[in-house]
């Protein structure tokens, strides 16, 4: 960092970032004009912003997103939505606990078979009409659930995109990430229900008119057009069939997101204009001036020579170099998103594995694995689903703010790490 360059860029991003804690100014217009400061002051250009892999936009993630919203709004139309949330509101007796209970789960699980940014776009409109059956704030229970995405999109290679990075990178299949990470995954999703029953204690309020009201109702008759259901489903399930299948199709999941969009619209009825509409554009826009603004600090190398500050300070040491690099990664994925954290991340750890022996699924991978995506639940803006949930809350007027959302996240987070170094330290080397 002996650049005017590189202090004039962490100026931008600190500030940009403060201004997105207070939110005195809108996120999106706080990350769209740091964005345009990093091109004006030449921490990177238009090349590298739009076009680059490493620094730029990554088009994989927006143009996942675009088109899982235009298939989830089309799904809106059918009143799939209403009739999940009135089937897991009678399942759970209306109870407010037991509901959140059941939309934890069910998203930590969807969570490990696709993206956890997918996930939290098919759950979060239940969540919303569940919690406006019962007359109870969304907010928890949208926190929580995007907790248990993080938590439950750790377990395998497609979980998360900065496990589909660290793959690529260390050659690890989606095996791999079964044996190591699922059963951690498990336990802290237990975890995260506990700590539920405690953090949002104030909101399981039993209203007993209202559930009896939703207890009386029929969840068949929500569905408002079959055919368009059927025709969602099926193209939803063959989505779900490319984002696992990516290891034999090679197929990016912004392609197949894309492609089942698509045809969505082809074989439907809805107008187009009509599922454009649904899509989150403001989240979109924050994602593309974060991704600027962060591809502005690597340019000009200020997240390198933070990587290889960390890389000398764990030199050979297995043992606490794989606690740091896992406590590192939490602190520094709840500041920036963990998709350019990793990809910044994998070459340094890679050096490091090869100093250790080389081996390819080398405790020091999970480590950072495990960091990145737990640390995402630290912030509002630590992983891409925190960001989606954030944008929908917004849009159906629910909205969360910043410190809300952090305020739970740090302790989750905090105790959820703490778990996992010892995990890693019993499996790894206690009991290696």
């Amino acid at each position: 960092m002996n650049s005017w360059q590189s202090w004039a860029a962490l100026v931008v991003f600190v500030a940009t970032y403060s201004l997105i804690i207070s939110e005195k100014i809108h996120r999106v217009g706080a990350a769209l004009g740091g964005a345009a400061l990093m091109l004006a002051i030449g921490a990177t250009d238009d090349e590298s912003a739009f076009f680059s892999e490493q620094s730029g936009i990554d088009w994989n993630v927006i143009f996942l997103l675009l088109g899982m919203m235009m298939i989830v709004g089309v799904l809106k139309r059918t009143g799939m939505f209403e009739y999940l949330a009135i089937w897991s509101v009678k399942r759970a007796q209306a109870r407010p606990f037991r509901v959140m209970v059941m939309l934890v789960v069910i998203t930590a699980a969807a969570s490990a078979l696709l993206d956890n940014v997918t996930t939290v776009l098919l759950i979060a409109p239940v969540t919303l009409l569940v919690c406006e059956r019962l007359a109870l704030p969304a907010a928890p229970f949208l926190i929580a659930e995007v907790f248990a995405s993080n938590i439950g999109g750790t377990a395998t290679l497609v979980g998360d995109p900065p496990n589909i990075i660290i793959a690529s990178r260390a050659g690890l299949t989606f095996n791999d990430f079964l044996v190591h990470l699922a059963p951690l995954s498990a336990f802290l999703t237990v975890v995260l229900v506990a700590l539920c029953r405690f953090l949002f204690r104030k909101t399981f309020v039993y209203d007993e008119s209202r559930a009896l009201e939703v207890m009386a109702l029929e969840e068949r008759e929500a569905i408002r057009d079959p055919r368009l259901l059927i025709q969602g489903l099926v193209v939803l399930v063959l989505v779900v069939a490319g984002f696992v299948l990516h290891p034999v199709l090679h197929y990016e999941p912004s392609v197949v997101a894309l492609l089942g969009a698509g045809l969505l619209i082809a074989i439907s009825r809805v107008e187009t204009g009509e599922v454009l509409g649904e899509v989150e554009w403001p989240t979109l826009a924050f994602f593309a001036g974060l991704f600027i603004m962060i591809g502005g600090l690597i340019e000009t190398g200020v997240i390198g020579e933070i990587s290889k500050a960390l890389a000398d300070a764990i030199g050979d040491n297995e043992l606490g170099g794989s606690m740091l690099l896992l406590g590192a990664s939490a602190v520094l994925s709840g500041i920036v998103d963990n998709i350019p954290y990793v990809a910044t991340m994998a070459p340094i750890t890679a050096d490091l594995v090869q100093n250790m022996g080389g081996d390819p699924d080398h405790v020091m991978w999970w480590a950072l694995a495990i960091g990145a995506d737990l640390g995402g639940n630290a912030t509002a803006i630590g992983a891409s689903a925190n960001v989606v949930v954030l944008g929908i809350a917004e849009r159906n007027r629910q909205p969360i703010t910043f410190w809300q959302f952090t305020k739970y996240g740090l302790v989750v987070t905090a105790v959820t790490v703490a778990l996992s170094a010892l995990y890693v330290w019993l499996r790894y080397f206690a009991l290696a």
